[in-house]
């Protein structure tokens, strides 16, 4: 199985919540699990459940018995497997089974899952739920587990979705493409085969001044049995937290990376100060730009090393993120922007020299499949001085206040892959370094030099002799000396701009904007830099 990496999730989780049903047919599963009885679906009944929910205070969680779960810590939840015989779907139809996760210390609350059947008789058809119900004995543990002592209300944590059933890819009963663990966090692997970055269903109130951010919970999935020999799969979800409500409908395909198709409906309990859509959390610990001395044996540590845009005017922009001293937020305003992602662009592994293998992290970007309107993309960076936590999050504001009462829709498509899925036909930055100002001969003190690489073949078809101008703006400060330069390795698509910044006064960023051109032709993405004077 790939790893579920070594960051504990953030934040509260799934909730037990009790639906409005109204039969009493009872299934068994031919896998082993346990279905309970038959009930109505349909999307439009989980947009009301949402809908109605919103109407009334949040219901705090039952959790099963706290002591016990404390000690399913890491290493003890890490023991605990569920049984392949067991999995949803593992008969067919379809190519992909379901297993479900174990309750733990990070993740202690039940999740309700339900199977989804059509329902064919003489007049109509529909679409029936039947509860899978949670069952100590569908997993592997050791006997002294601290697992053996949960009783009810004791329920699934999340699930994961496995490899193909058929074919000669990766086994299927050790391999995954997708998991949801944790509040309403999911996660897929990209074409390398790797989980790195973490998507959300909603972000509320992130770093807010006055309310405390909150961790809204995916408490039941609907998962529809997908079609045979489809790539396709179909899975529906409740949210709920102290501020929404949510309907959530993901279509999950596996490509050589994974496509995530997601529509929700959210639905708002009181106002929320910081509403963040389609979010995403990654980890940003150091790369050869910004390492201290000695502070770890490793060139780099990121999942992540980079938040692209391409913007509502056209525009493609590249922001290199930051480990900050604190905390810090940028503010990217558009309309109806065409997409937005936290990318790992560096894919060496001389470059990170760790079995982990951060080079091949996936990439996750955002498209929106409807007008989003106007609004901000917002950067959230964090201060680190460990890889165990995600510190980075990236997420779309929209400028219409989050309201209670209101009402919010959202179409999106995620893309888990390696490269980001829409690159823009100009030259691209490859790397930044920083360094001290000035010459070997004279360094002068506050004054430092920024080297910043390009790659494309707009720089490759450049007329002989001639060089590409740096379009250089500072929001504080002065640009003392600047040049344009192809790098000297033989690469004629690799050109550098080097430049120093100084008259910096105060700790206040400094925004920077860099993009080469030639004549009237624009050559390369906007390069964007979020400076913190030492």
């Amino acid at each position: 199985m790939p790893s579920l990496d070594r960051r504990h999730f953030l934040g509260a989780l799934g909730a037990l919540l009790t639906s409005p049903l109204t039969s009493n047919l009872a299934h068994a599963a031919a896998s082993g699990l346990t279905l309970g009885s038959a009930h109505s679906f349909s999307w439009e009944w989980l947009q009301k459940q949402a809908q109605e929910r919103a109407q009334h205070p949040f219901q705090a969680p039952v959790s099963p018995d706290q002591s016990i779960v404390d000690r399913i810590d890491w290493d003890a939840h890490g023991r605990i497997h569920f049984n392949m015989d067991n999995a949803l779907f593992a008969d067919g139809p379809g190519n992909y089974a379901i297993a479900f996760f174990h309750p733990g210390k990070f993740f202690p609350y039940p999740v309700r899952m339900f199977r989804l059947d059509q329902s064919i008789d003489d007049t109509h058809s529909a679409t029936l739920m039947r509860e899978v119900l949670f069952d100590k004995h569908l997993f592997d543990m050791p006997a002294d587990s601290p697992a053996q002592q949960l009783n009810h209300p004791a329920g699934f944590a999340g699930f994961r979705i496995q490899e193909s059933l058929h074919g000669s890819g990766p086994d299927w009963h050790n391999n995954d493409w997708a998991a949801f663990l944790g509040a309403s966090y999911f996660r897929a692997i990209g074409d390398e085969y790797q989980y790195g970055i973490s998507a959300r269903g909603v972000a509320v109130n992130v770093v807010t001044k006055d309310q405390k951010e909150e961790f809204p919970l995916f408490t039941h999935f609907y998962f529809e049995p997908p079609q045979a020999g489809s790539r396709e799969l179909s899975v529906y979800a409740l949210l709920e937290g102290p501020s929404l409500t949510g309907a959530y409908h993901f279509r999950l395909r596996r490509e050589t990376g994974v496509l995530m198709e997601v529509e929700t409906d959210l639905y708002v309990r009181r106002d929320i100060a910081r509403f963040g859509l389609a979010p995403m959390t990654s980890m940003y610990w150091f790369s050869d730009k910004d390492k201290a001395f000695q502070v770890d044996w490793r060139p780099q540590v990121h999942d992540s090393d980079g938040l692209a845009l391409w913007t509502g005017a056209n525009e493609h922009i590249w922001r290199p993120l930051i480990n900050p001293a604190g905390i810090e937020i940028s503010y990217f305003a558009d309309e109806n922007p065409k997409g937005f992602g936290l990318l790992q662009r560096d894919r060496k592994f001389d470059d990170y020299l760790d079995a982990v293998h951060y080079e091949r992290r996936p990439s996750l970007w955002i498209e929106p499949l409807s007008p989003w309107g106007k609004g901000t993309v917002q950067l959230v960076e964090l201060h680190t001085e460990e890889e165990l936590y995600d510190n980075m999050v990236a997420m779309w504001v929209p400028a219409t206040p989050a309201r209670a009462g209101s009402h919010h829709h959202l179409h999106y498509r995620l893309y888990w892959q390696a490269e980001e899925p829409f690159p823009s036909p100009l030259a691209r930055c490859v790397a930044t370094r920083i360094g001290r100002g000035g010459e070997s001969a004279h360094r002068p003190a506050g004054v430092h030099k920024f080297e910043v690489e390009f790659k494309g073949v707009e720089l490759a078809r450049l007329p002989l002799g001639s060089n590409p101008e740096a379009v250089i703006t500072v929001t504080r400060g002065r640009i003392l000396s600047s040049a344009t330069e192809a790098v000297p390795n033989g690469q004629p698509d690799l050109w550098r701009t080097l430049f120093d910044l100084g008259e910096v006064s105060g700790p206040d960023p400094v925004e920077i904007r860099l993009f080469l051109k030639h004549g009237g032709d624009t050559l390369s993405e906007t390069w964007l830099y979020h400076y913190l004077p030492s």
